[in-house]
Parts: structure tokens; sequence; C-alpha cells
């Protein structure tokens, strides 16, 4: 995979440094899964669209990254960690959006998720499906 050089990064909020941002559709699974490693839900809400759908918890939909921010806060407080790196499946673009995807490290189901291309140049998910343990996918 490519590393993306230091034009790609944009402020946290936090003042304490800049976050890196997601330069192709496929960079917003990688990085998701490198700031859910870091416990960094501020971050991983970073990588949502302001008006975001998020398909989780199981049986619920979280709307806004706010919301999506506190719920990835409870996530990392019980998931087992590291999560793992997943291999994206091929994605489909059209215009600025795409629809990745990955099946599940365990092969029991995928992950799908819709991004968007900001004026910016960086992606961040506006629907995300993640497939849960149990789960059918």
């Amino acid at each position: 995979m490519t590393e993306t050089g230091t034009g790609n990064r944009a402020g946290n909020g936090s003042g304490t440094g800049a976050r890196e941002r997601a330069a192709t559709p496929e960079d917003v699974t990688r990085l998701f899964v490198e700031r859910a490693n870091a416990r960094d839900a501020e971050g991983l809400a970073e990588l949502y669209a302001p008006d975001a759908v998020l398909a989780y918890p199981p049986g619920a939909t979280t709307v806004g990254r706010e919301a999506i921010r506190a719920v990835c806060e409870r996530m990392l407080e019980h998931v087992p960690l590291p999560f793992p790196r997943e291999e994206p499946l091929p994605t489909v673009r059209h215009g600025d959006l795409a629809l990745t995807s990955t099946r599940s490290a365990d092969g029991t189901g995928g992950r799908v998720q819709v991004v968007r291309r900001e004026p910016d140049g960086g992606w961040v998910r506006i629907i995300d499906r993640p497939e849960t343990p149990g789960t059918p996918s």
C-alpha cells in the first residue's frame, strides 16, 4: 500500500497534531482499523461525514458525526483489540461516490460502506454497515 504525503493531513480539532486524511476510498477502512487499534474515537468519527449514517450498534441506526463518535467511544470500551486488517474487495466508483467493502477476517460475513470525496479531495464515509459477529451479512 502506498503511503500518503503530509499534504494529505488535516487538523484533528484537539490541537494535538494532525491526522491523516483518506486520499482514496480504500484509505478510509485502513485508517479506521489504525484509529480503532489506537482507541481514538475522535479520529474514528473524523472518518465520517457530519451527516453520516452508521448501522451500529446491531439493530440500531446512528446518525451524525457526534453520535457516531459517542458510539465509537462505547464500542472501543468493549471490543477486543487489535482489529485485524482486512483486505478490501474491489471498489466501485461513480464520480465522487464509491462503494467499498471487505470480507471479514474470519470469513463469516462482510462490511460495506459508501464513501464520498469531499471538496478538499479527502474521502469520508456517508453510509456504513459493519458486519458484527454472530449476525448474518
